[in-house]
Order: C-alpha cells, then sequence, then structure tokens
C-alpha cells in the first residue's frame, strides 16, 4: 500500500476524490496468484475494474483476460491490434475468453471474425451462437455451489450439470465445437469447499464428454471468487492453492488446460480512494460526516457488491462512533452509520483502503457530482 504521507501529498496536489491505483500492487497480485496457482492461468476479469491502464499493466504483465461485453473486449483488443495478424488471432484464441454466457445477436455478430472463445449455458444461445458467430469456440458453464460467497452467481448462470453433455452434443449438431467447461463459485468466496465440490462436478462431466467422443474438450475454467485480503479474517490465496494444486492432478489429466477469471483479487488492494469532509453535524447523538465520494461514485460497491470498505482518518486520537454519508442529496448515500473516527474538521482527508474492485467500475455522475479523479501511480515495472 502507498504510504500514508504520499496519499495526503497526492491528495494536495490533485484534489479529491482521489482514486489512487498502485501498479506495483497490480504485479504483486498477478505474480503472487501464479504463485502459489502454478498450472492456473489467470485471465484478468475486466469488469472488476476495466481502466485501460489497469487492462496495459497486465497484459504487459503476462495475464489474459475475461471479457464479458464488446467494449472490455475492444479495451484488451487495443493493446494487441498492432501484432502481426497470426501472432493477433492466437492471442485472441489462446488468452481471452468471452465469459458471459449470454450474448446479445449484435455482439456475437462483432465477435465472430475474431474466432473468440465464449461460454454458454442453454440451448438458445447454441442458436444464437451458430447463426451469429460460427467461428467461436465454445465453453459450457455448470451450475456448482456458491455457499459462502459474498456475491452469487449460481442463480443467473450456470447448466445443470446433468443436462451438460446433452448440452454440448447439442452445440456439435449445430456445427460448433465445445472446448471445454467453466464454473464459477460465486465472488470473494471464503468457503474453499464450493471449489473442491465444483472440480468433482466438472470432473465427472469432462469423463463423460470424452466416453462420449468429445475428445477436443481441453480446457478448464475455475471461474473467480479467490478472495482479495480485504482483512485478516480472509484465508489466504496460499490456502486455496493447497486444496486447488491437490484436487487438480488428481481429477483432471495434464492435457486439460486450467484457466481462472480472478477479478477482486488482483486489483481490489491496489487502489485506495482519499476522499474530503465537506461536511458534519450531530443527529441524534451521532457525530456525522459529509465526504465528497459515496455510494453513486467509488463506494457503489456498499451498493452494488455487498462491501464494507472502512473510512480512515490521517490524523491519530481518541475516536468515536461516527456515520459517514456521501456528497449526494439520497438518503441510500450511506457509507456507514459505525465508523470509529477522531474528531475531524471541515478540509480535512480521509482514505478508504483496497477499494480497487467494483468501485470505480461503477461510479456514475449522479445528482451532478462526477466520479474521483484516477491517478496512476508505479507505471514502470
Amino acid at each position: 500500500m502507498i504510504s500514508k504521507s504520499m496519499l495526503k501529498k497526492l491528495a494536495k496536489q490533485h484534489g479529491t476524490p482521489l482514486f489512487v491505483v498502485d501498479h506495483a500492487q497490480l504485479r504483486r497480485n498477478l505474480a503472487e496468484f501464479k504463485r502459489w496457482l502454478p498450472r492456473v492461468q489467470p485471465y484478468y476479469a475486466v469488469k472488476a475494474n476495466s481502466d485501460p491502464e489497469i487492462v496495459r499493466t497486465l497484459y504487459r504483465a503476462g495475464a489474459s483476460f475475461d471479457v464479458a461485453s464488446w467494449p472490455e473486449f475492444e479495451l484488451v483488443h487495443e493493446n494487441i491490434k498492432d501484432l502481426p495478424a497470426k501472432e493477433r488471432q492466437d492471442y485472441i484464441w489462446d488468452k481471452i475468453i468471452y465469459a458471459n454466457p449470454i450474448k446479445a445477436n449484435d455482439t456475437l455478430r462483432k465477435l465472430n471474425p475474431y474466432k473468440p472463445l465464449v461460454t454458454y449455458d442453454n440451448l438458445e444461445e447454441i442458436g444464437k451462437i451458430a447463426k451469429h458467430a460460427p467461428q467461436a469456440g465454445l465453453v459450457l458453464r455448470l451450475k456448482v455451489p456458491n455457499t459462502g460467497a459474498m456475491v452469487e452467481l449460481s442463480s443467473k448462470f450456470g447448466c445443470d450439470p446433468g443436462q451438460a453433455v446433452s448440452l454440448i452434443e447439442a452445440a456439435h449438431a449445430r456445427g460448433l465445437t465445445v472446448e471445454g467447461l467453466s464454473f464459477h463459485v460465486g465472488s470473494q468466496t471464503t468457503n474453499f469447499q464450493n471449489y473442491a465440490q465444483a472440480l468433482q462436478l466438472a470432473a465427472g462431466v469432462l469423463k463423460e464428454a470424452r466416453s462420449r467422443g468429445f475428445t477436443k474438450m481441453i480446457q478448464l475454467d475455475i471461474g473467480g471468487g479467490f478472495p482479495a485480503p480485504y482483512d485478516d479474517n480472509v484465508r489466504p490465496i496460499r490456502e486455496l492453492g493447497r486444496l486447488l494444486n491437490a484436487e487438480i492432478p488428481r481429477l483432471f489429466p495434464k492435457d486439460v488446460a486450467i484457466l481462472a477469471e480472478p477479478g477482486r483479487f488482483l486489483v481490489a488492494t491496489a487502489a485506495t480512494l482519499v476522499a474530503e469532509v465537506i461536511g458534519k453535524a450531530d443527529r441524534d447523538g451521532k457525530r456525522c460526516y459529509y465526504i465528497n465520494d459515496g455510494v453513486y461514485h467509488t463506494f457503489s460497491g456498499v451498493i452494488c457488491d455487498h462491501m464494507k470498505y472502512p473510512v480512515r482518518a490521517f490524523k491519530k486520537g481518541a475516536t468515536q462512533l461516527c456515520a459517514v454519508f456521501g456528497p449526494t442529496c439520497d438518503a441510500l448515500d450511506t457509507i456507514s452509520l459505525a465508523e470509529e473516527l477522531p474528531e475531524l474538521e471541515l478540509g480535512e482527508f480521509v482514505y478508504a483502503p483496497n477499494i480497487g474492485a467494483y468501485s470505480h467500475a461503477s461510479s456514475t455522475s449522479f445528482n451532478g457530482f462526477p466520479p474521483a479523479k484516477v491517478l496512476h501511480v508505479n507505471q514502470d515495472a
């Protein structure tokens, strides 16, 4: 994390609210993922934070990419557009997966010339892909347990494992090739048994599919969910690594490539927000602070991501239980009703660490307040 003194200096220089992205931390997070999961190729989930500079740094550091919309695909493609044609196509095939199981027809038509790898999980999607993106390779997404995840996804995506081979057969009947399987155990998963159960389900489907002649099933995408170390209660990735490194070789042949879609893990700890106290009042016996960023902006994860981001003061001193509100006129713009803060004056700075994922990515300009200014530091390796 960037030092508090440097954060204050940057805030004074550039103004607030200021969203500071530390690219050295991005590179460390990617390296840590590779260290504990050496067989797994990380495909950065661009939706976690789609800032082009973040994508560029991870591209240069050797990451692959999980995209879920045409603009996200274009964002990644910007880094490879000048490569020779074959090298560019090889990169698209090997290092980009369009992991949104539901795609608009127009998106499929745009993707088709690039011969992408795309996910699906139902019969209707097979028909759309066959008609609008017949050059695509397919990955079938399975529904797996999401118990204990901060954000569960199994109610929205994934086919029942019992229907999987039938969906593989249906895709092949339309002239498409299914290259592998995928699953997602839910975002910020602290119940590592979700992965063990999902791997067991996927192994069963893969074995049955291969026994029926679908020998081109050579990939397994184990999705995201890798927990970011927001606090000391989050189990470290090395523990998850031990589980996966034992289960994957036990369940899957060496010719199966293992992919993953870390988003939060790679970017959460790489950004810090600095905001300014713009108002204070005592209401119902509680000190209330108003800052110039809120849930419609960088703290959007409070609403959209089920997250609580601690608001911290730069100064030390005796604390009291406070409420912290954002700058808009909406009562929903409540960051916290139970924050321990010292006595703060108007114009003082506060900060929120580990706020890089699903925060600035979903900021708005609601009520006329623009998103925080983004500042990139340590971009050179």
